[in-house]
Parts: C-alpha cells; sequence; structure tokens
C-alpha cells in the first residue's frame, strides 16, 4: 500500500504581487499643501501687521499734529517680510510747539513679527537736536539707536544709547557744553504707583575748549551720571514743554534723586540724596545734599567765566573749605528756592531754568 505525503508543499520562488500595494500620491502633496497654507497664512498675517503699523502711524501722526506738534517724513518704506517689520523714513522730523525738536535723513525702526510691542530705532547718519534758545545741533557716532518696549502700556519703557558721538552746533547756534562722548545712555521705566525711574549717564565727555566746564576740566574727560524717581508721571501731558511740566507740577509730581555725579577732571560733585520739583516761574526748586571734591577750583572757574559773582564765590569756597573733613571733601546742600541757588547758606546765582 502506498504511503501518503501529507506535508506542506514547497515555498513559491516567485513573491506575490497581489499583497503588495504601490504608495498613493496622497502621502507626498499634503506636507506641500500644509507647508502652503502655512505660507499663505502667514504672508496674510504679515501684510495685516504691516497695514495695521502704517495705519498706527498714521494716527500717531494725526494726533500730534491736532496737539501743535509738526510731524513730516518725505518718504516711508515697510518690509522686512516674512518675520520682521522694517519701517525707514527719509527726513523724519518731530518738533513740538515750544521749540524742541528733532530730525534725521534716516530713521529705521524694527520688530520681530511675533513681538511688535517692542522695537529697535537708529539713525544710521545721525540725528540734529533743536533747542528752542540755542538753535541746533548735529549728532554723528559709531551707534546711535534706541528701543521702545510694552507699548500697550501709558507709560512705555524707552532707551537710548549712543556711543563714540560727536555734537556740532550749526552755523549760528549757541556751542553746547561737550562736543564729544565715549558714551551716552537714557533709560525711562514705568513703576508702580504712578511711578517712573530716569536714569542719565555720560561717560569721558569732551568739553568745548572754552568756557566754564573746559577752565574745571582742563584736558580731562568729564563724566555724569543721573539717578532718580519720578512720581505722578500721568499728569506730564501738554500740548508742549511747559504745559505738561506745569500740568506735573500742579499734580504733586516731584523727582526724588537717587544719586547723581559731575566729574570735570579732579572737581566732583556728588548727589546722595534730594527731592526737586518746578517753580511757578520755571526754574528748578527744592534741594540736594551733596559732595564736593576741589570746590574752590570749581567756584573760582565760575567767577572767572561770570557764572556766579566773584564775592559769592569766595563765600561759597569759604562755606565748602569749613565743612571739609581731613580729605578735600565736603558735605553741603544745595537749595533751589524763590529761582535763587544757594551753597549752604550763600546765594550762588540763579536757579536752572527748566522752561
Amino acid at each position: 500500500m502506498a504511503r501518503r505525503d501529507n506535508s506542506a508543499p514547497p515555498a513559491s520562488p516567485v513573491p506575490d504581487q497581489a499583497g503588495r500595494h504601490k504608495p498613493g500620491r496622497a502621502g507626498l502633496v499634503i506636507p506641500f499643501a500644509i507647508a502652503g497654507v502655512v505660507v499663505v497664512a502667514w504672508s496674510g498675517l504679515w501684510l495685516y501687521a504691516r497695514g495695521e503699523t502704517a495705519r498706527r502711524i498714521d494716527q500717531g501722526a494725526a494726533a500730534l499734529r491736532d496737539a501743535g506738534y509738526d510731524v513730516a517724513w518725505s518718504e516711508r518704506s515697510i518690509g522686512g517680510y516674512p518675520f520682521r517689520l522694517n519701517v525707514a523714513f527719509k527726513d523724519a522730523r518731530v518738533r513740538e510747539p515750544s521749540g524742541w525738536a528733532i530730525s534725521a535723513p534716516t530713521l529705521e525702526g524694527q520688530a520681530f513679527l511675533h513681538g511688535l510691542r517692542t522695537w529697535v530705532i537708529a539713525t544710521p547718519a545721525g540725528l540734529t537736536f533743536t533747542r528752542p534758545l540755542g538753535g541746533p545741533v548735529n549728532v554723528t557716532g559709531e551707534v546711535i539707536h534706541a528701543s521702545l518696549s510694552h507699548l500697550d502700556k501709558p507709560l512705555p519703557n524707552l532707551s537710548f544709547e549712543g556711543t563714540k558721538l560727536a555734537f556740532a552746533p550749526e552755523a549760528g547756534a549757541q556751542p553746547l557744553a561737550l562736543t564729544a562722548a565715549d558714551r551716552v545712555e537714557f533709560h525711562l521705566r514705568p513703576g508702580p504707583d504712578d511711578q517712573a525711574a530716569v536714569f542719565f549717564k555720560v561717560d569721558a565727555g569732551k568739553a568745548r575748549l572754552s568756557g566754564l566746564f573746559a577752565r574745571i576740566a582742563g584736558d580731562k574727560p568729564i563724566s555724569i551720571s543721573w539717578d532718580s524717581i519720578l512720581s505722578k508721571v500721568s499728569a506730564f501731558k501738554g500740548r508742549d514743554w511747559p504745559g505738561a511740566v506745569r500740568a506735573w507740577t500742579t499734580a504733586g509730581g516731584r523727582m526724588s534723586v537717587r544719586q547723581a555725579g559731575v566729574t570735570a577732571g579732579e572737581a566732583v560733585l556728588g548727589a546722595q540724596g534730594g527731592t526737586l520739583g518746578v517753580g511757578y516761574d520755571g526754574r528748578l526748586s527744592g534741594s540736594l545734599d551733596v559732595t564736593l571734591r576741589e570746590a574752590p577750583k570749581a567756584l573760582d572757574a565760575m567767577a572767572q567765566t561770570g557764572a556766579i559773582r566773584p564775592e559769592a564765590a569766595m563765600a561759597a569756597s569759604a562755606v565748602a573749605l569749613a565743612r571739609q573733613g581731613s580729605g578735600d571733601v565736603a558735605s553741603a546742600s544745595i537749595t533751589f528756592q524763590a529761582g535763587q541757588t544757594t551753597l549752604g547758606p550763600v546765594a550762588v546765582g540763579p536757579a536752572p531754568r527748566v522752561y
């Protein structure tokens, strides 16, 4: 009887093509379609942001003009696609009613599309600021830029920085105390309780060759620092600078000086505290607790240049010498009251004019 073989037949050497499928085209098309949608949506968002930026610039300029400001530019462009907004102005200028003005042949601003509340502003070709009485001063430097942030707040953050600056008054304008500075900084930071911090600094400034600063400093650099807190900052508004200062003063606005100083050669004036305001006559009011080094030299230079009367300089020098310790540093108070500046009990001249 024949034996039956129940074993399975050998596998076929030919692969089964029926169970295999060719990949569909959808797997290739879908990623590109998604990328196209993202590009179109992002482009639409950028165009919207570009139009909104132009609209807000125009609204801001119109509001300033209605308040009496002169705001103008000869050309404006907005670019920076796809990730930034770059705004460029040619021949931009802003002039407030009392005469203060700033202008620049080229003004550039930049912000990332995901952070439009923070802008960086630069003037590659320098700028010109105009004083109501002194006239225009041209400013050039290696770096001149500023930043604005938290633009959705009542008072934004403002920072300015300039390096290797040169200050050149235009023909017929009054000279500026400084002709150059290695670095200039200004920072404004809002704080709680309607306050704001103000910080200003000048490093390695160079005085003009004649005048008070040159006589005090000689050939040595001048440095200035100022650190203070402003109160009632929301009241600081008006059609012009004098109007804003008067409104701020009427509301009880004051400046609390935390630390300040002027170094002119060997002469040093430092302030460790004090409170300042503005009187009805537009002059500074209040007092500062100060330290003075080489005070007689500085006062003598002020007398020789006519900044203060010779007899006042002699009396103030006597006060400073009487209050000197073992070194050459004297402690005293400087008071601004009724339009006058006094060092201790000695009147040395008019109080600085704010407006």
